[in-house]
């Protein structure tokens, strides 16, 4: 299964960090160009659904995901479930002390298309890590900004 996994130090303490990791409407503050919505439950418990769409309109994609674990401040997985996006997608937040915590973002990917969407990995995965690691960074002074 193809993962992608990144980390990003962030110098906010560990509860500044969850706290907008699962504000899921804020999402689109850090998270290049996705807007986020609870369409199920209440965001922060398992069974919640999320929808998220990706990209700049009539370019994008729907990306549904359910909450599958629900460990606060430390740990959300969720399950997309959409047509163009399938795995698991797990945000974890490890304290690196009182005011300074590193988040790790992983995504384990069902790829569409079978046999042409292996393939087709190796050319997708540099642009969708280049993608995450600019959201992380923008993550990153979000949550300095709101523990300053």
């Amino acid at each position: 299964m193809p993962t992608l996994e990144l980390r990003q130090a962030v110098a906010a303490p560990a509860q500044v960090l969850w706290d907008a990791v699962v504000d899921w409407p804020a999402q689109g503050e850090w998270m290049l160009g996705t807007h986020v919505r609870v369409s199920r439950g209440d965001g922060e418990s398992v069974g919640s659904e999320l929808a998220a769409y990706s990209g700049v309109r009539p370019l994008g994609f729907l990306d549904t995901m359910t909450i599958t674990e629900w460990d606060p401040p430390r740990r959300c997985v969720v399950r997309h479930t959409g047509r163009v996006v399938r795995g698991d997608g797990i945000f974890e937040v490890l304290p690196d002390g009182p005011r300074a915590a590193t988040f790790v973002w992983r995504e384990e990917l069902e790829l569409p298309l079978g046999a042409l969407g292996r393939l087709g990995w190796p050319l997708a995965k540099p642009p969708f890590a280049l993608g995450v690691r600019y959201s992380l960074r923008k993550l990153a002074r979000y949550c300095e900004a709101r523990a300053a």
